[in-house]
């Protein structure tokens, strides 16, 4: 039997996603039914048997969740949405004993209220089930055994029953996330923007609680992003447990495999916060993995290997930062056991700008890293500026709600394309326009 499935994720990354899901279904599914589908604002449609929306969880590294679709149709107000919801055969997916919760999304929606909506929705659901059993699940918003979602247009609503549980990007081995995370299924869709394969060097010069370092080397180790956790299918009556369970034990061998590799992995990182850097090898020990890390002021960084990769790197952003440890550049001062806003950058309200530290971390590129190619992720347009180099690509993404770009800096020998300093002569300069 095939159903159809809708997964989730971080916006600007959908044919990124869909690329993965034609991977998976090629080496995870033996010839089960699978079909990729239409790529949507936010997410791709794919459709096949139980064994595709389990590989998906299991086995994507950048979905958001898979969306089970249980029902669609056209809607005028509050009360269709119930009747659709009344009809759905629920009690063949869950019984009352599991706790529920239901959540609502809208895009350009008549209703007024989208709580009405969710509480509409929830009214069906229970009510169903109490037709049918005599009793009606509670309603647990924290930690649910089971999820509804209902996605509404300007005309139709379609429900969906969640297989993941909690979000995929929680793959069950970070500790710490240190302050302002990236989360890991933004941070292994941009790995494969910048194109980066396992056995190319790969570095971050700020890799904070290491996100990106960790989500490189579960590529290069081939360990499945969700083999340490639970997923919410699992709960569910209609999950084909013994598919699961051949899944399920391909991973774990691959992981345990991976445990004895002693491969070199060509993936390095570092960050003037000695704090983060504990933190990321706590994560790194909880995961399976073996990183080396260096604490380095970023501005002072050299290439950890002499053939030329990949650099990846989300500095701070959204205010302006002061560095703090200004001794010689690559020296690193002390401060104590603080907050990476505290200790590594802080964060501050002044007029100073932010170009005294970027155009060094430019310079730190154009001058030490000649033949890699750099990534920034960044919700400062004006970042390439600061750095005094030239974006060759620039790809929108979205950190959550928060709009950024990822740009991309091709640091060819002799052909860096830097952004020229500003002409003193030109009448509309001034201190802030000289950055």
């Amino acid at each position: 039997m095939s159903f159809d499935f809708f997964a989730p994720c971080p916006r600007g990354l959908e044919a990124a996603l869909a690329s993965e899901l034609a991977e998976i279904g090629a080496r995870h599914l033996n010839g089960a039914p699978f079909a990729p589908g239409a790529q949507v604002p936010g997410g791709v449609h794919f459709r096949g048997g139980w064994t595709a929306g389990m590989a998906a969880n299991l086995h994507s590294r950048i979905a958001s969740r898979v969306l089970l679709k249980i029902a669609h149709r056209p809607y005028r107000a509050e009360q269709d949405i119930y009747a659709l919801a009344l009809e759905q055969r629920w009690e063949q997916w869950f019984s009352a004993n599991e706790t529920l919760r239901v959540d609502v999304t809208a895009i350009k929606s008549p209703l007024r209220s989208l709580e009405f909506a969710t509480l509409r929705v929830k009214d069906a659901i229970c009510d169903r089930l109490r037709e049918k059993s005599g009793a009606r699940p509670s309603i647990d918003t924290a930690e649910p055994d089971v999820r509804v979602f209902a996605f509404l247009t300007a005309t139709d609503c379609t429900l969906y029953l969640d297989t993941s549980g909690d979000p995929l990007f929680k793959r069950g081995w970070r500790l710490d996330k240190g302050a302002a995370p990236l989360r890991e299924n933004l941070a292994a869709g941009i790995l494969r923007l910048t194109g980066w394969t396992a056995g190319t060097p790969l570095y971050d010069p700020m890799c904070g609680s290491g996100t990106f370092l960790a989500e490189a080397a579960q590529v290069a180790l081939n360990i499945a992003p969700g083999v340490e956790r639970r997923f919410g299918f699992e709960r569910l009556k209609q999950y084909d447990a013994n598919a699961w369970q051949t899944l399920k034990v391909a991973a774990v061998d691959a992981k345990r495999a991976a445990r004895g590799s002693r491969a070199d992995l060509q993936i390095f990182g570092s960050d003037i916060s000695g704090d983060m850097l504990d933190k990321a090898r706590a994560n790194f020990e909880r995961a399976g993995l073996n990183v080396p890390l260096k604490q380095v002021d970023a501005r002072g960084m050299t290439p950890p290997v002499g053939t030329p990769g990949i650099l990846v790197a989300n500095p701070p952003y959204g205010e302006r930062i002061e560095v703090r440890g200004r001794g010689p550049r690559g020296e690193v001062r002390e401060t104590g056991r603080e907050s990476r806003e505290d200790e590594g950058f802080k964060r501050v309200h002044t007029d100073a700008p932010d170009s005294e530290f970027f155009k060094s971390f430019g310079d730190a590129l154009k001058q030490r890293f000649t033949g890699w190619h750099a990534f920034v992720l960044t919700s400062d347009r004006k970042l390439p500026g600061q750095m005094r180099l030239r974006e060759s690509t620039k790809t929108p993404l979205f950190n959550g709600a928060l709009e950024c770009r990822l740009f991309r800096f091709d640091l060819i020998a002799g052909s860096v394309r830097q952004r020229p300093a500003a002409s003193v002569t030109n009448p509309g300069d001034t201190a802030e326009g000289q950055r």
